[in-house]
C-alpha cells in the first residue's frame, strides 16, 4: 500500500482514536465538579476513573483475541459503538451510580479501540514503516488530550451547557468514525477454524476485577491488613490462577501463554504494566490538584496539562521518524525511561505553592519520557513476533498497561484519600475537618468553604499529590532496568498482511 492509501485506511482509525481520548481527556477538568454535583466521595471520584479502566482492561485481551479470528473493521466499528451506548447514558445520569456503570460501556468500547487501532496498524504497515504512522497516532494522541481538558474547563465553566456535555460531545465524532471505517478501512478476514475461550477471559475479567476492588477499597473501607484484604487477594488470585490453568489447556487461549516464552515479549510486557502504574497512577490526579490546591477554574486547569502532551507530542514524532530511518530503537526506550523518573521526581517536590513555570518545566521532562515509551514498547513487542500472533502479542501489553494504569488508580487513589484526610485533621482538628469536606468521605466544593479551612484542604492536596508522585518514581526507575535487558532486534519491513501471507495463513477479502 502506498502512503495514500494507508492514510486513507487510518483515517477513521485515527478519528476512532481522537474519540476515545477525547472522551477521557474532557472530563478529567470535569470531574471535581461532577462528583461534587452529584454528591459523590473521593472514593467515586476513584470509582469513575478506574470503573472505565477495570472495564477496558479486562476486554482488552478478548477483542485481540477476536481480532485474530474475525473481521476487524466490523470489531472496531461494534467497539465505538459500544461506546456511543456508554457516552449517552453517562450525559444523562442522574446520580453517582449510574455514572459509574456507564463507564463500564465506555471502558468495553475503549477496550476494543485499544487493541485494534494497533492490530490493524500492524496489518497494513511494516514494523521498520511504523514509526511514521505511529508518529501520526502520536499526533493524534496529543492533539486530544490537549483539547480534551480545554473543552471540558469550557464545558464546565459554561452555564447553559455544563458537565453532561462532555459525554455528548463525543456521540456524533464516534458514529462520524464509524462512517469513515467503513468507507476507508478494507482488510482481509483470515479463514481459521473459531474457537474462543469465553471461560477463560470471564475468568480473567474476575480475578482483575476482584484483585482492584481490593487495591482501591484498601485502606479507607478495610484495614490494609483485614480479614477482607486477606479474602479478596485470596480470591483474585484463585480465580487467576484458574484461568491460567484454562488458557493451558485450550485450543485459542485469550492469553497464550506460549508467548511469553519470547523474551522480548516478556520484558515490554513487564515495561507496559510498569508505565501503567507509574504514569497514569500519578498524573491522573493532576487536574485536582491544579483546581482543589492551586485554586485554579476547570478552564486554566485543562491549559496547565498543555506542556506534558506537548513534550509527548515532540517525542513521539521525532522518535517515530527517527526509528523509521535508522531502525534503532533502543536508546529511545532507555532515554524514555530515565526521563520519566527524572519528570516523577521533580513533581515529588510540588505543593500548594509551587511555581506555575517550574510546575510547568516538570510536565515537560516527564510528558518527552512517556512519549519515547508508550508506543514504541508496543512496535518492539510486534515486530519480534509471528504474524499471526500480531493480536495477541498487542493485547497483551495492551492488557498489561492498562492493568498497571488501574491497579495505579486505584491504590493510589485510596493513598490519596487517606493522606487528604490526615493532612485536615491534623491542621483543622477532627470535628472541624469531619464538616468541611477535608475527607476520603466527600470532594470539598471550596466555594462554600471559609478562608481557612479552604487554604489547610489547598495544603492537604499539594502535599497529598506530590506524595503520589514520589511513590511512583522507584516503579519507572524499575522500568528503565526492564528495557536495559531487552536486545535490539532489526525491524522487520513487510506488513503484517504480508507476513500473514509469507507464515501460509489463507486470507479472504
Amino acid at each position: 500500500m502506498g502512503r495514500r492509501q494507508v492514510l486513507e485506511a487510518l483515517s477513521g482509525l485515527m478519528m476512532g482514536m481522537f474519540v476515545a481520548i477525547l472522551a477521557s481527556t474532557v472530563v478529567a477538568n470535569a470531574l471535581p465538579r461532577i462528583i461534587s454535583e452529584l454528591g459523590g466521595s473521593q472514593a467515586s471520584y476513584t470509582w469513575v476513573v478506574t470503573t472505565e479502566l477495570l472495564a477496558m482492561t479486562a476486554t482488552v485481551p478478548l477483542w485481540g483475541k477476536l481480532s485474530d479470528l474475525y473481521n476487524k473493521k466490523l470489531l472496531i466499528q461494534l467497539s465505538l459503538g459500544l461506546f456511543v451506548v456508554g457516552s449517552l447514558v453517562a450525559g444523562f445520569a442522574g446520580d453517582i451510580g449510574v455514572l459509574i456503570a456507564s463507564r463500564v460501556a465506555q471502558g468495553v468500547g475503549a477496550g476494543g479501540l485499544t487493541a485494534l487501532a494497533q492490530v490493524i496498524m500492524a496489518a497494513i504497515v511494516s514494523p521498520r514503516e511504523l514509526g511514521k504512522y505511529s508518529g501520526l497516532f502520536g499526533g493524534i494522541f496529543a492533539v486530544g488530550t490537549v483539547a480534551g481538558p480545554l473543552i471540558g474547563g469550557l464545558l464546565v465553566d459554561t452555564s447553559w451547557l455544563g458537565w453532561r456535555w462532555c459525554f455528548f460531545l463525543g456521540v456524533p465524532l464516534a458514529i462520524a468514525a464509524i462512517v469513515l471505517l467503513q468507507r476507508t478501512l478494507n482488510l482481509p478476514t483470515v479463514r481459521r477454524d473459531v474457537h474462543v475461550d469465553y471461560l477463560g477471559a470471564f475468568l480473567i475479567m474476575a480475578g482483575v476485577s476482584t484483585l482492584l476492588v481490593w487495591s482501591s477499597l484498601a485502606g479507607h473501607q478495610f484495614a490494609w491488613g483485614s480479614w477482607w484484604t486477606a479474602g479478596l487477594v485470596s480470591t483474585g488470585l484463585i480465580v487467576l490462577a484458574l484461568a491460567i490453568f484454562v488458557e493451558s489447556r485450550v485450543r485459542e487461549p485469550v492469553l497464550p501463554l506460549g508467548i511469553f516464552r519470547n523474551r522480548t515479549i516478556t520484558l515490554t510486557t513487564i515495561a507496559s504494566f510498569l508505565v501503567g502504574t507509574a504514569m497514569f497512577g500519578g498524573t491522573v490526579f493532576l487536574s485536582q490538584y491544579f483546581q482543589l490546591s492551586l485554586g485554579k477554574t476547570p478552564t486554566v486547569a485543562g491549559l496547565m496539562s498543555l506542556p506534558m502532551i506537548l513534550g509527548l507530542l515532540a517525542s513521539s514524532t521525532i522518535s517515530g521518524q527517527l526509528i523509521s530511518r535508522t531502525g534503532v530503537w533502543r536508546a529511545h526506550l532507555l532515554l524514555g525511561g530515565v526521563l520519566m523518573v527524572v519528570g516523577l521526581g521533580l513533581l515529588g517536590t510540588i505543593d500548594a505553592h509551587t511555581n506555575v513555570l517550574l510546575l510547568s518545566g516538570y510536565m515537560v521532562v516527564l510528558g518527552i519520557g512517556i512519549g519515547l515509551l508508550m508506543q514504541n514498547l508496543v512496535l518492539v513487542a510486534q515486530n519480534d513476533v509471528p504474524a499471526r500472533d500480531l493480536g495477541a502479542a498487542t493485547s497483551v501489553l495492551s492488557f498489561f498497561r492498562s492493568l498497571g494504569a488501574s491497579i495505579g488508580v486505584s491504590a493510589l487513589g485510596a493513598v490519596l484519600a487517606n493522606r487528604v484526610t490526615e493532612l485536615t485533621v491534623a491542621g483543622l482538628g477532627p470535628a472541624a475537618a469531619a464538616g468541611s469536606g477535608g475527607s476520603a468521605q466527600e470532594v470539598p466544593n471550596l466555594a462554600a468553604l471559609p478562608e481557612p479551612v479552604v487554604n489547610v484542604i489547598r495544603e492537604a492536596y499539594g502535599t497529598a499529590t506530590s506524595d503520589l508522585f514520589l511513590i511512583s518514581a522507584p516503579i519507572a526507575v524499575l522500568v528503565v532496568v526492564v528495557i536495559a535487558f531487552v536486545k535490539q532486534i532489526p525491524l522487520k519491513t513487510q506488513s503484517g498482511t504480508e507476513r500473514l501471507a509469507e507464515e501460509g495463513v489463507t486470507l479472504a477479502h
